[in-house]
C-alpha cells in the first residue's frame, strides 16, 4: 500500500515536502494536488515511472503528457517560447491552463508528441504543488488523475488510496481540488487555439 501524507493546503510543511521530493527522486509515482485536479506525477527523467503511469491510466503512445513547472523561466527551458506565446504565458500563469509548445532538447523524446515534437506545460496556482516544485528544482512529469473506467476525476484522497493505493508510491492529501481539468491552449503556431475547455477561462482565446 502507498504512503499517505496529509499536508497543509496553504502552508505546506517543509518536512513533508522533503519526503515527497525524495519519493520522486527515487523513481516513485505520486498523487498530488494542483489548482485544477489531483494529478499523477513522476520525475521527468524516469522511464520506468512513466511506464507505470501509462499502465495506471491505460494510455497509448500518442498521449500528450504535461510538464508541471514552477514558473515562466522554467517553461522556457523546456519549450520554444516566441514573443507572442511569451506574452500569453506571462498573462495566464500561474493558473489552470496547459499550453502546448514545441519541445526543446531538454525534454526526453518519450514525453514529446511523436509527430509534432510538442509538449504540454503548465504552472499551477497551488501552494502544495509549488512547494514540491521549489524543493525538487525541476518540473514534474504529470497527467490528470482519471482512471480508465471512470468518467470523472478522483476527488477524495481516501478514495484514491482504496482504488490505486497499490499502484502508486505516495498520495499527498493537500485538501480539496476540483474535478475539472485545465483548459488546454495550443501555441505552437503563435496563434492560440483552444484544444480543450476546462477550468481556465477560454474566452480570451476564442
Amino acid at each position: 500500500m502507498s504512503e499517505f501524507l496529509q499536508v497543509h493546503p496553504s502552508n505546506p510543511e517543509d518536512r513533508i515536502i522533503k519526503q515527497v521530493v525524495n519519493v520522486l527522486l527515487a523513481g516513485g509515482v505520486i498523487v498530488y494536488p494542483t489548482d485544477s485536479t489531483y494529478a499523477l506525477g513522476c520525475h521527468l527523467g524516469d522511464k520506468n515511472a512513466l511506464d507505470r503511469i501509462r499502465r495506471i491510466r491505460q494510455l497509448g503512445s500518442k498521449h500528450n503528457f504535461t510538464l508541471v513547472c514552477k514558473d515562466l523561466s522554467s517553461i522556457s527551458s523546456y519549450a520554444q517560447v516566441h514573443n507572442s506565446a511569451y506574452r500569453i504565458l506571462k498573462a495566464y500563469t500561474p493558473g489552470p491552463y496547459t499550453f502546448i509548445l514545441k519541445a526543446t532538447p531538454e525534454v526526453p523524446r518519450r514525453l514529446q508528441h511523436p509527430k509534432r515534437k510538442t509538449i504540454g506545460l503548465r504552472v499551477p496556482d497551488n501552494a502544495v504543488a509549488q512547494a514540491i516544485l521549489e524543493k525538487l528544482g525541476e518540473p514534474i512529469m504529470s497527467t490528470s488523475l482519471i482512471l480508465p473506467d471512470e468518467e470523472e476525476m478522483l476527488l477524495d484522497p481516501y478514495e484514491m488510496r482504496s482504488k490505486i493505493g497499490k499502484l502508486v508510491d505516495l498520495i499527498v492529501d493537500g485538501g480539496s481540488c476540483g474535478i475539472e481539468p485545465t483548459t488546454m491552449i495550443d501555441l505552437v503556431d503563435g496563434v492560440p487555439e483552444v484544444v480543450r475547455e476546462g477550468k481556465g477561462d477560454s474566452e480570451p482565446f476564442l
